[in-house]
């Protein structure tokens, strides 16, 4: 056997051998690019047909011309192509010998998987012109030996992982016209060498980790037309030598970290069609100059610290069709000749202080596709010919002064998507004709003085998902009969808006989970429809004329967390299903003529009084017992009854007080127990607490450190919580009392419930809902549909704003991150935790000399915590955009291509050419390196977050 097996090792070896013999014979470049194979990982086999046929005898034929990727000129390789080939593995230099190729033109390598460092031995290659290493992995230091390229025309390095510095030696290819570093981690300056080549057009230095002053040696660059160096943390300003670069029409230095005013030079760059400097610090304001840029088409200034008016020079460049100012500090009025370029598309001047009124011409001129002028001081009206030209899909003026009614070109601009009108004073009746708007998507109409109802055509919306006309009080008028039939609305709101009539049937209400109408004068009753609404998540129509009963069939929507009926002329029963309800977090039926039973259960138990109070014929745990519970002792037997349960009540607080005395004097400091309760737990004593751990003893024998995990447990209500343990030292124990009050306080569907807390003089038990599927950190990495993932995203938003703009004083969480937001067990995201950081702290302080002011409750969180929040929430985006690959990484993110990370994550959501989801998927990290800039007071509060989340 082991002379058989050694005859075969030595016949494979001598065929491989002849192999080789046969393809050296025949020639070299076939063996080389078999030797590059062989390094090569290719799971597709598109490298299939790179083989020498067997038994064919030598001759002077190359077998690689035949060969995919490779082209030939003469006998003799002139081209290798393996681009997009979904290949793997590095390329040690040392097995492929690229100097046979000594009439190779074109190399390229890019869109595959290569790693490692990059081979020198590529740069023998003396004749090639064309150098293509893009979208791979190379890394390592830049090589030495690039210069031995003297014929390269373009070096494209794009989205690979170099680091270490730039290449110097770079600069001495006279001949190079493209070259493309970005998105790698160079770090350290651009070398002022850059500005010595003679014939380079394009240069992209873009999303690395690049340092110090842009050299302004750059400006000697005559013949570059295409610049793009952003994405990098200089320092210093933008030096006013570029202003030389004659031939410039591209310049991207956004996301730079520069300071310092504009220099008026770039006024010289008289070719220029694309200026991009959004997201530095630059100040000061828009340079006289820039009158001079005929040629522009697209400026963006955004998200600075530009100020004072628009200036008079922008009202020359008669090709710009996107300004983008939003962001900044500027004020004054929109000057009347912004109307009068004839190429404007795109307006985005929101964030700022303008006002006056805009322009009354605006849209007259040119085809206006999108205006956002929101979070100002505007005021008058919306220019009458806004959408005059037909291709208006974004209108955002929310949030401003205006006033008087809405413009009738609305009514049949055909081409709107987005509508957000809201926080204004706009007056009269809604123009709109839904059977016009085909494509309208949002529409936010809230907070305004509008009349006259909700247009009746509704309905012919067929696009429509959000409708929102909330706080119109004078708005009057009826629901539209098929409202509910929308195929794609999701969210109905107009909230205190003087409605009148019948809540219409639901009929065919498949998609929407939002419908918010209280605080209006709707009558009659909820129809057993509502059953066709599986996807309805809350429901508000406290505050009404709603009679009859209520639906059972309500008790039955498997999505349901939030049923607001309070404060109507509802009868009947409270449908027993609720007791059993899977999702419902949220009932409240108070202020009804509701009899009956409250229905038992865990989940209606989690329901404080005030949910069923004001109604006088209702009873049950909240509430009062109801007779059928003392019927079975008789009408004669009550009175026995009492005595009984006073004797009871005797011997329990007798036995009570000797064990409580007990373990007083034999435990001597640890102090008496105290239980206080919010809403949402029924009402219970600190020994029905302790009741439900294993045993007092060994909790208090035992003491867990500060940051105790949280443990779970059964109360004798049949409630489970969450439990979570901390020491406090007893002379601060007293003043932490009111901060502890006010988290119990708050109560938003996306923050955890505290249901109270048990508490001496040195422990106290912090009692949560418990919610079980786990944490965002421990689902991270669950394969889920974008829309799943952005409805995250902006629950974690909501919940966080909350805390930062509704609760007085605010909240800060102070400790945001992935393990500290939960689900529940329709994935409802609820954040945990936040305000325990003031509690951890305090036990860290709590032997100084003086208290901070925040544990003393004055809980007031400082600006500085607010905008760390908005920080660490900023990272959570970026975790659940890339399930879970980009943790920790906020600062990371800004030395990083966005393009390069915008394409990860795109490829990694797989949404095809849904150009849509795209967007939505770009705007959202485009949210999140707003919230994760290095100077907090450049990031947006939680509530400019929010708006913009909402915003796409």
């Amino acid at each position: 056997m082991e002379v058989s097996h050694s005859f075969f090792s030595h016949s494979n070896l001598l065929v491989l051998f002849m192999f080789f013999a046969a393809v050296s014979a025949a020639d070299l470049y076939s063996q080389t690019l078999l030797s590059l194979k062989s390094e090569l990982t290719d799971d597709y086999y598109t490298l299939k047909d790179w083989y020498v046929p067997s038994g064919e005898n030598p001759s002077p034929k190359i077998y690689a011309c035949s060969w995919s990727g490779v082209k030939c000129n003469n006998n003799s390789v002139t081209g290798l192509d393996l681009s997009m080939k979904r290949l793997s593995g590095s390329i040690s230099g040392d097995r492929v010998n690229f100097s046979v190729f000594t009439d190779l033109l074109d190399l390229n390598l890019s869109y595959n998987s290569f790693s490692g460092k990059l081979p020198v031995s590529m740069f023998t290659l003396a004749n090639l012109t064309s150098l293509d290493i893009s979208r791979n992995n190379f890394s390592g230091q830049f090589p030495a030996g690039v210069s031995g390229l003297k014929n390269l025309v373009v070096f494209d390095a794009f989205s690979n992982s170099f680091s270490g510095s730039l290449p110097v030696e770079v600069s001495q290819l006279q001949n190079l016209k493209i070259l493309n570093l970005a998105g790698s981690y160079f770090k350290g300056p651009i070398p002022q060498e850059y500005g010595n080549f003679q014939s380079l057009q394009f240069i992209h230095l873009a999303g690395n980790m690049l340092n110090g002053n842009i050299p302004p040696e750059l400006g000697k660059l005559k013949t570059v037309t295409h610049m793009e160096i952003g994405y990098n943390t200089y320092q210093g300003g933008i030096p006013w030598q570029l202003g030389n670069m004659s031939q410039l029409q591209y310049l991207d230095i956004a996301y730079a970290n520069l300071s310092e005013s504009i220099p008026r030079e770039l006024g010289n760059l008289t070719k220029l069609e694309s200026l991009f400097l959004f997201r530095n610090q630059l100040s000061g304001s828009i340079p006289v100059d820039f009158s001079k840029l005929q040629s522009l088409i697209s400026l963006d200034l955004s998200d600075n610290l530009i100020s004072g008016p628009i200036s008079d020079s922008l009202l020359e460049l008669k090709n710009l069709k996107l300004l983008s100012l939003f962001y900044n500090e500027m004020s004054g009025v929109v000057p009347e000749g912004i109307a009068e370029l004839p190429s404007l598309e795109s307006l985005l001047i929101w964030n700022n202080y303008f006002s006056g009124n805009l322009p009354q011409n605006l849209g007259r001129n040119s085809n206006l596709m999108w205006v956002d002028v929101s979070t100002n001081n505007f005021n008058g009206s919306i220019p009458p010919d806004i959408c005059v030209k037909g291709v208006l899909f974004k209108l955002m003026l929310f949030s401003n002064n205006f006033s008087g009614s809405l413009a009738p070109s609305l009514s049949n601009c055909s081409s709107l998507v987005r509508l957000r009108l809201e926080d204004n004073s706009f007056s009269g009746e809604i123009p709109l004709r839904f059977s016009h708007l085909r494509d309208l998507s949002y529409v936010d109409l809230s907070k305004n003085k509008l009349t006259g109802g909700i247009p009746i055509d509704i309905d012919q919306a067929p696009k429509l998902e959000y409708f929102n006309m909330s706080n119109n009080p004078e708005l009057g008028g009826t629901i539209p009969a098929v409202t509910w039939s929308l195929p794609l609305l999701q969210n109905f709101s107009a909230s205190s808006c003087s409605i009148l009539g019948n809540l219409p049937p639901f009929g065919s209400c498949k998609s929407i989970s939002v419908i918010e109408l209280n605080m209006n004068s709707i009558s009659g009753a909820i129809s057993e429809s509502v059953s066709n609404c599986l996807a309805l998540e809350r429901i508000d129509l406290a505050n009404n004329n709603l009679s009859g009963h209520i639906p059972e069939e309500l008790a039955s929507l498997p999505a349901l967390r939030v049923l607001d009926l309070s404060h109507n002329s509802l009868n009947g029963p409270i449908p027993s299903k609720f007791g059993s309800s899977s999702s419902l977090s949220l009932l409240n039926v108070s202020f009804n003529d509701i009899s009956g039973t409250i229905p038992s259960g865990k989940v209606v138990r989690t329901m404080g009084s005030s949910a069923f109070v004001g109604n006088s014929r209702l009873c049950g745990e909240p509430l009062r017992s109801c007779p059928s519970s003392v019927a079975i002792f008789g009408s004669r037997g009550i009175g026995r009854l009492i005595w009984v349960l006073l004797l009871c009540a005797g011997i329990v607080m007798f036995l009570t007080l000797s064990v409580l005395g007990v373990l007083y004097f034999q435990k001597g400091s640890r102090g008496q127990w105290k239980m206080v309760s919010f809403s949402g737990l029924p009402q219970s004593t600190a020994k029905d607490v302790l009741k439900s751990f294993n045993s007092i003893e060994s909790m208090d024998d035992t003491l867990p450190p500060i940051s105790a995990s949280v443990c779970k447990a059964v109360l004798p209500t049949g409630i489970t919580v969450s439990v979570k343990k901390l020491e406090w030292d007893p002379n601060i124990a007293k003043d932490m009392l009111p901060f502890i009050t006010q988290i119990g306080n708050a109560r938003h569907k996306n923050l955890i419930r505290l249901l109270g807390f048990c508490y001496n003089k040195h422990l106290v038990y912090l009692l949560y809902d418990y919610l079980p599927n786990g944490s965002l950190s421990e689902n991270i990495s669950v394969k889920r549909e974008w829309a799943a993932k952005y409805k995250i995203v902006v629950s974690i938003a909501r919940g966080l704003c909350f805390l930062h703009h509704e609760c007085h004083p605010a909240i800060a969480h102070g400790d945001l991150r992935s393990s500290n937001i939960v689900f529940d067990e329709t994935m409802e995201p609820h954040l945990t935790e936040f305000g325990l950081k003031h509690l951890l702290e305090l036990n860290k302080t709590s032997g100084t000399a003086e208290t901070p002011a925040m544990y003393t409750g004055a809980t007031n969180s400082s600006a500085e915590e607010l905008y760390r929040d908005v920080y660490s929430f900023g990272e959570i985006m970026l975790e659940i955009l890339t399930n879970g690959k980009l943790t920790n990484s906020g600062a990371s993110l800004h030395n990083k291509s966005r393009e390069i990370v915008l394409r990860d994550i795109i490829n990694e959501h797989e949404v095809g050419s849904n150009t849509l989801v795209q967007e939505e998927i770009k705007w959202v990290l485009e949210v999140a390196t707003l919230c994760t800039r290095i100077r907090s007071s450049d990031r947006p509060s939680m509530k400019d977050t929010l708006k913009l989340l909402q915003a796409p």
